[in-house]
């Protein structure tokens, strides 16, 4: 196979939300339709988790990941084809990227943040700090009505000052 027909594309693959409690399958899963096509995956990212702008499949927020890959333009047929086949995707679309300039593709990798989002979405109890931040905001919650009580009649006495002393003011700067 020669490199002439292999161009460079963008894939959109769009997952319901509950990926987000297993990103590592959907990640899985789009590696596998990549490895089908033959295809040499240069930056995969996860774009963003959103609310849809109408339901699919009773789905009302997804999440988005964008793949730059280079393939055989006759790959293409059966990538869309696995993609459309597909019953945990909820949709595709793969656009020619040829025009994208390599800086904005080396960009666009987030592999690493990828892996770094799916560590601490699978394991915050093993995660030591996560487990002081948890901590500390289920205790302050509980401290902070404590001071707000007695600070509030000290607010309320200048609040009832406030309005006797703003118009003497205003009618000084208006002189």
């Amino acid at each position: 196979m020669t490199d002439t027909n292999k161009s460079i594309y963008e894939g959109l693959f769009l997952f319901p939300q509950s990926v987000s409690a297993d990103m590592q399958s959907a990640i899985d899963h789009i590696n596998s339709f990549m490895e089908r096509a033959g295809a040499e995956v240069l930056s995969f990212a996860k774009w963003d988790e959103r609310r849809l702008a109408y339901d699919i499949r009773s789905n009302k927020r997804g999440v988005y990941f964008i793949v730059y890959f280079r393939t055989d333009r006759d790959n293409l047929t059966g990538l869309e084809r696995d993609c459309n086949l597909s019953e945990l995707l909820l949709r595709t679309m793969i656009t020619r990227a040829d025009h994208v300039p390599a800086e904005i593709i080396e960009a666009a990798e987030g592999r690493d943040q990828l892996a770094d989002e799916i560590k601490l979405r699978e394991a915050p109890e093993s995660n030591e700090t996560a487990k002081v931040v948890i901590e500390r905001a289920s205790d302050a919650p509980a401290e902070a009505p404590a001071e707000d009580v007695t600070e509030a009649p000290a607010a309320v006495a200048t609040e009832e000052e406030a309005p006797v002393e703003a118009p003497v003011e205003e009618a000084e700067k208006a002189e």
